[in-house]
């Protein structure tokens, strides 16, 4: 093998390797598509032309039908006038019409055929194209799929490699300190005095309703003679009788207020 088919084949081989990783088989079959349907119009008027010529020849057919109809009634006519010399005219125009309707019957059939035949021809090719359009988008769904493939695999190598997951692990991490550094303010801030403060009052209104209840009772005479030191206190210095109502005890609460 000479130098220069050497050269070529290794051209031929790096081009075809460079092809193949810039080909794009999506695009490829979608142009490849494109140009079957482009193909169409020109299909139609290739049609549309052979069925003209066989309406055209269907006129002139038709046409030298009744010419020859015509020129045997006057021949006929000029036979009866006993006009031989017209007659003879008339008859080798006829020869002439029957001639061309022969010529123009066969160029018909001819036509018909051809029509026919460019009909079937269009409809195989639209058939072929709709099936071939059928199976390049059948390809191309499969050609997405196996890129989706492609970079979820890739997508595994990564999350295999470990920087993504380290990552995640630092922000969960970082998420848990966070959350564990509000949870220990949140705790600080209940236990702080303030918080003390407002159990310490609330509990002091407690008590104060507590003693406010019991000295209700005691005016009202609910609870006996007891040794409550404040109910005696209370009975000795306003001297409550005993019949004094519910609603005289909340009016002389709300003056001493």
């Amino acid at each position: 093998m000479g130098l220069f088919a050497r050269i070529m084949r290794m051209f031929r081989a790096g081009t075809g390797a460079a092809l193949d990783k810039v080909e794009n088989p999506e695009m490829v079959l979608q142009q490849t598509i494109r140009d079957m349907r482009d193909r169409v119009p020109d299909l139609n008027n290739s049609v549309a032309q052979v069925m003209a010529t066989e309406r055209l020849l269907a006129k002139n057919k038709e046409r030298l039908s009744e010419q020859v109809v015509d020129l045997d009634s006057k021949i006929k006519a000029s036979v009866k006038m006993g006009r031989d010399d017209i007659a003879t005219a008339y008859i080798g125009q006829l020869q002439q019409a029957q001639l061309d309707l022969e010529k123009t019957s066969a160029q018909y059939e001819h036509s018909m055929m051809a029509s026919k035949q460019a009909l079937k021809a269009r409809d195989n090719y639209v058939l072929q194209m709709q099936k071939r359009t059928a199976e390049a988008m059948q390809l191309i769904s499969a050609s997405k799929q196996a890129k989706l493939q492609e970079q979820l695999a890739q997508t595994m190598e990564t999350f295999n490699i470990g920087d993504d997951a380290s990552t995640f692990n630092e922000m969960r991490e970082k998420i848990d300190r966070r959350v564990a550094a509000a949870e220990a303010k949140l705790q600080l801030g209940s236990s702080s005095v303030d918080a003390q403060m407002q159990d310490i009052e609330r509990e002091a209104m407690d008590i104060q309703l507590q003693d406010k209840l019991h000295e209700y009772k005691q005016n009202m005479g609910m609870l006996g003679s007891g040794s409550n030191a404040g109910g005696k206190q209370i009975a000795a210095n306003s001297q409550v009788p005993d019949e004094i109502t519910l609603d005289e005890v909340l009016l002389e609460d709300s003056k001493e207020k």
